[in-house]
C-alpha cells in the first residue's frame, strides 16, 4: 500500500468517524400534534392499563406539550353509567412521556 493510499484511508475512517459522531448527537425528530397525541394516548392506556377513549385537549409550551386524554376508569352498564377520568400527559418534543397525573374522575353521563 503506498503513502497516498493510506492516507486516503485514514482521511475515509476519519470522515466516517465524526459523520456517526453527527448522527449520535442530532436532536430526535419533532413529531406533529397529532403525533403526539396519538402517543400520549397509546403511552396512558399502556400505563394505567385502561382504555383511552379520545383526546379532549393538546397545547405546547415552550419544548413541553400537554395532552388530555379521557380514560375508561370503570364500566358499567349502561354506558351512560361509565366512570371516565381526565388524565393529562407532558410530552417533549419528541414524544417522551416525562409526566402524567388525573386531573379528574367523573362519570359518563354528567361529562
Amino acid at each position: 500500500m503506498t503513502d497516498e493510499q493510506s492516507r486516503r484511508k485514514r482521511r475515509e475512517r476519519v470522515e466516517a468517524d465524526a459523520s456517526q459522531a453527527a448522527r449520535r448527537h442530532r436532536r430526535p425528530a419533532r413529531l406533529s400534534g397529532g403525533q403526539l397525541a396519538q402517543r400520549a394516548r397509546q403511552e396512558l392506556a399502556e400505563i394505567t392499563g385502561l382504555e383511552a377513549e379520545s383526546v379532549t385537549a393538546l397545547a405546547r409550551a415552550d419544548d413541553i406539550w400537554s395532552v388530555t386524554v379521557e380514560l375508561l376508569e370503570l364500566p358499567r352498564m349502561p354506558d351512560t353509567d361509565d366512570v371516565l377520568g381526565s388524565y393529562e400527559a407532558q410530552l417533549d418534543d419528541s414524544g417522551e412521556l416525562l409526566r402524567y397525573r388525573r386531573v379528574r374522575r367523573y362519570p359518563r353521563s354528567r361529562g
